[in-house]
């Protein structure tokens, strides 16, 4: 609902305001790994004081999406996210990136010993002052071994890390029914960063709508507490190995998988 306002607000201001102003896209080749799979990238470059979201950008952002439905040879697709940044605007959080962002493409091909011919259509959002959807279809043929490309690998060391790469020590989450959904409360035993940390929830289920999350330290103590609220508006199960746990800091992320009982 909060997203829909924004857009109709923006609506009527962004007549000035067109795709191609504020949005380039392109996908990088990269190369062909060892076992047959093809590491490439989408690229997107904003205009100054543009930005784009994360996969779970937040209750004001607009997730992208990805439709690769008209590509040849082609069995699956896995996004290597890079850390996003945490944006305040107007006493609204959202995760996203700003200037440029290159997303690896890790593809798997149905048929390694021929050519991929990638047909990607991204539905996303890109805000300033104001916000517009915006949509763009990318195309490559993905012939040869390609060569390493330095872009796609900077963006590969930015991913988050894992809990054991952080020196996650535990987690655990608790459950709590409220009159809509759940209240959901994780505590993690992680070495403090030093800096501002904010914390992401994600669910196996994305129709679930997640709170921003309040957090709290002490020492190596960080508890984290959101609320998810599903569709129909009624406390349910929530799969614990289906959430994930994204801390965010200045200089990077530390990314946990699963979210157990204590």
């Amino acid at each position: 609902m909060l997203l829909a306002v924004l857009l109709a607000q923006t609506a009527l201001s962004a007549h000035a305001t067109t795709q191609d102003d504020v949005l380039a896209a392109a996908l990088l080749n990269g190369w062909r790994l060892d076992d047959g799979r093809h590491m490439a990238a989408v690229d997107l470059t904003l205009a100054p004081g543009w930005k784009t979201y994360w996969r779970s950008p937040g209750e004001a952002g607009i997730p992208p999406s990805f439709d690769w439905t008209g590509s040849e040879n082609l069995q699956s697709v896995r996004l290597h996210w890079p850390a996003p940044s945490v944006f305040q605007s107007n006493g609204l959080q959202t995760i996203g990136y700003h200037d440029r962002v290159v997303l690896p493409i890790e593809i798997t091909p149905k048929d390694p010993s021929r050519p991929v011919r990638l047909v990607l259509q991204m539905d996303l959002g890109v805000c300033d002052d104001i916000c517009l959807p915006a949509s763009v279809t990318l195309t490559s043929d993905l012939i040869g071994p390609g060569a390493p490309d330095a872009d796609i690998r900077t963006s590969l060391d930015q991913r988050p890390v894992s809990g054991t790469e952080a020196g996650l020590r535990d987690i655990d989450c608790t459950i709590d029914p409220i009159s809509d959904g759940l209240r959901l409360t994780a505590r993690l035993d992680l070495p403090d960063p030093g800096s501002a940390e904010v914390v992401a929830f994600e669910t196996a289920d994305p129709s679930v709508w997640i709170a921003e999350a309040t957090t709290q330290r002490a020492g190596s103590e960080l508890v984290a507490i959101t609320e998810l609220v599903p569709p129909e508006g009624a406390p349910f199960a929530l799969e614990r190995s289906g959430v994930t746990v994204t801390v965010l800091a200045a200089g990077g992320a530390v990314e946990v998988q699963g979210c157990p009982a204590p």
